[in-house]
């Protein structure tokens, strides 16, 4: 593989999350599948080790590792357990970072540090029944009425919208789409049962519903009617995190189909001897190098403030695609045992289908790259 620059602090930071996953999230992760939650235990445990605030700066109670930083968190996560990437990445990622980015610096002050040292859970309101790939178009709204906003609407497939303590929730007001800090227990606020998915089944997902609900004038985050700018900012980084959480499970599923594969005997050799078996470990490392390599130029670029939103878009795209191919490959090396329920393959063929809808379809995606394509006369 590419052996990326990461730095002495970037590479004790791997080795931490890589021994906790190993110790507390695998040994675990079956049963997180089959329960549908992830223990309070374990997010306890995620968050006194600043998991869930690695990527803010220091100065808001982040860990101050950036966008590159919480790849690599990422990444290692994610090869125990994808619900519980997919927790940290709605409450990270979108949640709490779209207060990060709307947010004045007061209002940074105000909401970011007991997100990031986890004492608080956030979630990220956009999606609605007829706002999903068009989210443009979406009818939740606010309306001043004296010192509060209130805001009446629904919103659909929350992910941590059952468990969240804060929503980033985006209204139309008479300025345009608007983006708000919403505490969920104020009254009029619900949240439906879990959703009952295909995968990611330990990762809570909720529609929710906003009765009258008075929030604080101050709870307008940054200015009227930018949210929307707010929310695809956001989503850039969202889709490069799910990216990491793509790239860290194909690596799992490459040492998981390697090892078998040396192991398995048919025919009184291993089938790794077996070109149609070599072929297939071939096309996933070479996925995986690519995976990699955008994955972190792009985070790069991130932190160092640049435009990404077309490189996020590819990150995304190819990431999700990829690991789908990954993930299929794996089970056809692993033949039966693949498709039982005693390995964890079968889980994250499961879990992986999601990638390739949430954080924007990738039909969205190419269109996002697309359209800058032919902005930019076809300059990369």
């Amino acid at each position: 593989m590419f052996e990326f620059k990461f730095s002495d602090e970037q590479n004790m930071l791997r080795e931490t999350v890589r021994d906790f996953t190993n110790n507390e999230i695998k040994p675990i992760a079956s049963k997180i599948d089959q329960e549908g939650m992830i223990p309070k235990e374990l997010i306890r445990k995620m968050a006194e080790l600043g998991f869930l605030g690695i990527s803010f700066p220091e100065e808001y109670g982040g860990g101050g590792f950036g966008e590159v930083g919480y790849c690599i968190m990422q990444e290692e996560i994610a090869r125990g357990c994808m619900s519980t990437a997919t927790f940290i990445g709605a409450h990270q990622s979108i949640g709490t970072n779209a207060l990060f980015i709307g947010g004045t610096e007061e209002q940074k002050k105000k909401f970011i540090p007991p997100l990031a040292a986890g004492e608080k859970i956030a979630a990220f309101g956009l999606t609605e029944a007829q706002a999903g790939s068009d989210s443009f178009h979406l009818k939740t709204h606010a309306e001043v009425d004296g010192d509060e906003w209130v805001i009446n609407g629904e919103k659909l497939w929350i992910t941590n919208g059952g468990i969240a303590d804060i929503i980033s929730l985006f209204a139309r007001t008479e300025k345009g789409i608007t983006l708000f800090a919403v505490e969920t227990d104020r009254p009029g606020f619900k949240a439906g049962p879990p959703e009952k998915k295909m995968g990611i089944r330990g990762s809570v997902t909720n529609a929710l519903s906003f009765e009258n609900v008075r929030v604080p004038k101050e709870n307008l985050i940054g200015q009227e009617g930018r949210g929307f700018i707010y929310a695809m900012k956001t989503l850039d980084a969202g889709r490069l995190g799910l990216g990491a959480a793509c790239l860290g499970v194909s690596k799992e599923l490459l040492e998981l189909s390697t090892k078998y594969a040396k192991e398995r005997i048919q025919f009184d050799h291993p089938i790794a001897q077996f070109q149609a078996i070599q072929f297939m470990l071939a096309e996933m490392a070479v996925m995986i190098y690519n995976m990699e390599s955008i994955v972190y130029r792009t985070a790069v670029d991130y932190d160092l403030h640049k435009d990404i939103s077309r490189q996020s878009a590819m990150v995304k795209y190819y990431c999700s695609e990829s690991l789908d191919k990954i993930v299929d490959y794996a089970v056809q090396i692993h033949g039966g045992m693949g498709y039982s329920q005693e390995l964890p393959i079968e889980r994250i063929y499961r879990d992986s289908r999601i990638n390739r809808i949430f954080e924007g379809t990738n039909e969205i995606q190419k269109g996002i790259i697309a359209r800058d394509i032919i902005k930019k006369s076809g300059r990369l």
